[in-house]
């Protein structure tokens, strides 16, 4: 039985697997004057962020070490207080938050796939 949030783990994964591409092999200098690289980032951010919103509590539970509401709020914080956040911020978000993120993405993914037949 496919499980209706399945495709908010595969909007995540997809948005976690284009950011890491999209800085491979570049620099936070990069990042800060590349406007495309910078606007392409936050927006994989906020897809995150929206897709997180689909995971019910008691998926999002099973992986209490990502902090969820913060996941659920950048989102926000992109879209309406964009002034505010600095470059600095994202890169964090990057470089420490995404990585174990994508891991429990793909472990939730494994874990609620339907079983093959």
């Amino acid at each position: 039985m496919a499980r209706e949030f399945l495709h908010a783990l595969d909007d995540m994964r997809e948005a976690i697997t284009g950011i890491e591409n999209a800085v491979a092999d570049r620099t936070f200098n990069d990042y800060k004057t590349d406007w495309m690289l910078n606007h392409a980032i936050q927006r994989g951010i906020e897809i995150i962020s929206e897709a997180s919103r689909a995971l019910p509590e008691s998926v999002r539970s099973l992986r209490p070490e990502i902090p969820w509401p913060q996941v659920r709020t950048i989102g926000n914080v992109l879209r309406h207080e964009y002034h505010g956040l600095s470059d600095a911020i994202i890169r964090r978000v990057v470089t420490d938050e995404l990585p174990p993120l994508s891991e429990a993405v793909s472990w939730m993914s494994e874990h609620f796939a339907s079983p093959k037949e």
